[in-house]
């Protein structure tokens, strides 16, 4: 039986190695004033948190779902102008809007609360350029205090899909800048990318090729957004999503332009982070109505809104739940009162777990958050590529072959689309065996431990042992003579990830 390790497949250039080849392009192109000053972005991003981008068509709910990962109305989810320009949400100390332009101007945004799912606008309409002049935004910053984007820049873009061209491009700059221009290269501006979906089409494919060829990112999930409108709103409407969302996982997967795919109810998800005790005592009271009586008052949301039907509950409270859960979140809600949810809090939890974005965080944090690293040191380098071609004849040259080495090695990306296939499918493999392979590939947590299963006090010796019983029985398993094609090369994944690990422990 083969036993041997190989070492330099097992994971990416981690981000140590990055920063150090950052460096050593730094010291050797310092001459140059473009390229000095894109290794130093580079460098400085290797400190600065993750980087995710939300992109999809215009009104695919991108502004929604980011409100609703926050758990706070720091977007504007009205078709306003800052919806046409790429925002980038930071973690700041307080509340604040920036305006930029190109030439690095800036100007403070007012931003105007309202009522009502549409209640965040920033109005862009008298703006005070520093220094004073004519300038067009190019894109805002907004500094919000929130635990969420301490951890990751959350950055919202423009429809990928708008009538205006220019609209468009603002995506595809950020997002795929592969000009090898020296004077117009700019550095990617995400690691990841959550792509939201209504439909999939020719417009979906082309931007997710786009984006493969083109970008940094390492790691791009899917979105079936607004996942509460398909079916009309009715109460099985995210079973009909997750139909949806496996039929475009199956259909992704053989592209390999995504790694997973979630249905998510963004409207719900927020309203659930957000619910207030009278919007609970209005759904209460809705749930005390006859089964009949209530459906036939909700059989169109105009009707259930309009003042001449005659319910319990006032008709501006039910224009706001309305416009806050929508239809299907009504349903839901009236739905798990009667069957027993007895306070707001408990109401949040339910809506929260039904809406799919739970499921999305999972899926975020195990495949974003815990490879951030591994996500980060794959844009430093894709940009360090790009920068040293772009810088041809000099000593920096030398750093090329380890560079692309390191890049070629995509089996952070292998582990990344395996977790997906899982998620939407099972392999033929019993349940023991498919729980460790979910482990062994970064499923519960990309610390050695973690992936071999063993407690976080567990010694070298016993990591170094298990980690290498992994690598025997996963490779023996990818040999089988009646194992099928996927299976077989699921189980050389996992194969490569114990050795990932054993070579941690030996580094």
């Amino acid at each position: 039986m083969d036993t041997s390790l190989d070492p330099a497949r097992a994971t990416i250039g981690g981000l140590a190695e990055a920063t150090r080849l950052v460096a050593a392009a730094t010291r050797e192109l310092d001459r140059d004033p473009v390229a000095r000053a894109m290794l130093a972005e580079t460098a400085a991003r290797l400190r600065q948190p993750l980087r995710v981008a939300l992109a999809g068509s215009i009104k695919a709910g991108k502004s929604t779902l980011l409100n609703a990962l926050v758990g706070q109305s720091v977007a504007p989810t009205d078709a306003t102008e800052c919806t046409r320009v790429v925002t980038w949400y930071r973690n700041g100390q307080t509340p604040t809007v920036t305006a930029y332009s190109a030439d690095n101007a800036s100007a403070n945004v007012v931003v105007r609360r309202g009522a009502g799912a549409h209640g965040l606008t920033f109005d862009m309409a008298d703006l005070r350029w520093t220094p004073p002049g004519q300038h067009t935004v190019s894109h805002l910053e907004v500094q919000w205090p929130t635990a969420e984007l301490a951890k990751t820049t959350i950055i919202d873009t423009p429809g990928t899909s708008s009538l205006s061209r220019d609209v468009s491009e603002r995506t595809m700059a950020l997002l795929t800048p592969a000009d090898l221009d020296a004077a117009a290269m700019t550095v990617p501006g995400a690691d990841a990318v959550v792509y939201l979906l209504r439909r999939l089409d020719a417009t979906d494919v082309h931007f997710l090729e786009q984006l493969g060829a083109g970008s940094g990112a390492l790691g791009v999930v899917g979105v079936v957004s607004r996942a509460d409108e398909i079916s009309a709103g009715r109460i099985n409407a995210l079973n009909s999503a997750r139909e949806v969302a496996t039929r475009f996982s199956t259909e992704l997967e053989r592209t390999g332009l995504c790694q997973a795919v979630i249905p998510v109810a963004g409207l719900l998800a927020f309203a659930a982070a957000t619910l207030s005790q009278p919007e609970f005592v209005a759904f209460e009271t809705l749930a005390r109505l006859p089964a009949e009586h209530l459906e036939l008052a909700m059989l169109s949301a105009d009707r259930f809104a309009r003042p001449d039907v005659v319910l319990p509950v006032a008709p501006m409270m039910r224009a706001q739940l309305l416009d806050r859960f929508g239809m299907f979140g009504v349903r839901m809600s009236v739905e798990l009162v009667r069957s027993g949810v007895r306070d707001a809090a408990a109401l949040a939890r339910e809506l929260s777990s039904r809406s799919g974005i739970d499921e999305l965080r999972t899926v975020l944090d195990v495949q974003f958050g815990q490879r951030a690293d591994q996500l980060k040191a794959h844009s430093a380098l894709t940009t360090l590529d790009r920068v040293i071609r772009a810088h041809p004849g000099t000593s920096a040259d030398a750093l090329l072959p380890r560079i692309r080495e390191l890049l070629s090695d995509v089996h952070g990306f292998a582990e990344l689309r395996l977790l997906g296939h899982l998620r939407a499918d099972e392999l033929p493999l019993p349940p023991a065996e498919l729980a460790e392979l979910f482990r062994l590939i970064g499923g519960a947590g990309v610390a050695v431990h973690r992936r071999l299963g063993l407690p976080d006090d567990a010694d070298e010796a016993a990591l170094r042992e298990q980690a290498m019983t992994a690598v025997r029985k996963w490779r023996a398993r990818a040999k089988h003579p009646l194992i099928d094609k996927a299976t077989a090369t699921a189980c050389l994944t996992a194969a490569r990830s114990a050795e990932g690990a054993l070579t941690q422990l030996t580094s």
